[in-house]
C-alpha cells in the first residue's frame, strides 16, 4: 500500500515536469476525459483529466446553442484522442474537483489538443475564475 501512495504522489505532484503517458479510457465532454495511467508495472489507475487552460461549452448548458456546441466539442475530442489511444500529459496539477487532474494533453503526433480545440473555436482560453457564458 505504501508503494502505491508513493507512486501516486510521484506522478501527480503539482507541476510534474516530464511527460506522463496515459491511455484514453473514455471521453466525458469537450475538455475532460478519463485515462489509464501506469504507476508501476503492476499498478494502473484511471483518472479524470481536464485539459488545462481550455474551456469548452457545457453539455448541460444554458441554451440550445451551448448544448449543440458542447456535443460538437465532445465529438471532436473523441476524434483527436480516440479511446485506446496514448496521450502525453504534462504540467499536471490537482484540479478543484477531487479525483480529477488538470494537464496539458498531447496526442500521439505531439499536437497540443487544447490548442487545437481553441483554434477550431470549440474551446477558448481559460485561466481559472468565473467562466464566460456560451449562449448567443
Amino acid at each position: 500500500m505504501r508503494r502505491i501512495i508513493i507512486a501516486i504522489c510521484g506522478i501527480f505532484i503539482a507541476g510534474v515536469a516530464s511527460a506522463v503517458p496515459a491511455m484514453v479510457d473514455y471521453i466525458i465532454d469537450g475538455d475532460t476525459f478519463a485515462a489509464r495511467v501506469s504507476l508501476d508495472d503492476d499498478i494502473k489507475i484511471t483518472v479524470r483529466v481536464r485539459i488545462a487552460n481550455v474551456d469548452t461549452p457545457e453539455l448541460h448548458g444554458n441554451c440550445d446553442y451551448e448544448i449543440r456546441m458542447a456535443n460538437i466539442a465532445r465529438d471532436r475530442l473523441a476524434q483527436l484522442i480516440p479511446i485506446g489511444s496514448i496521450v502525453e500529459l504534462t504540467g499536471i496539477h490537482d484540479d478543484k474537483y477531487l479525483g480529477r487532474i488538470d494537464a496539458n494533453v498531447f496526442d500521439v503526433a505531439g499536437n497540443d489538443v487544447g490548442k487545437i480545440l481553441i483554434k477550431e473555436k470549440l474551446g477558448r482560453v481559460y485561466n481559472g475564475g468565473r467562466r464566460a457564458g456560451w449562449c448567443k
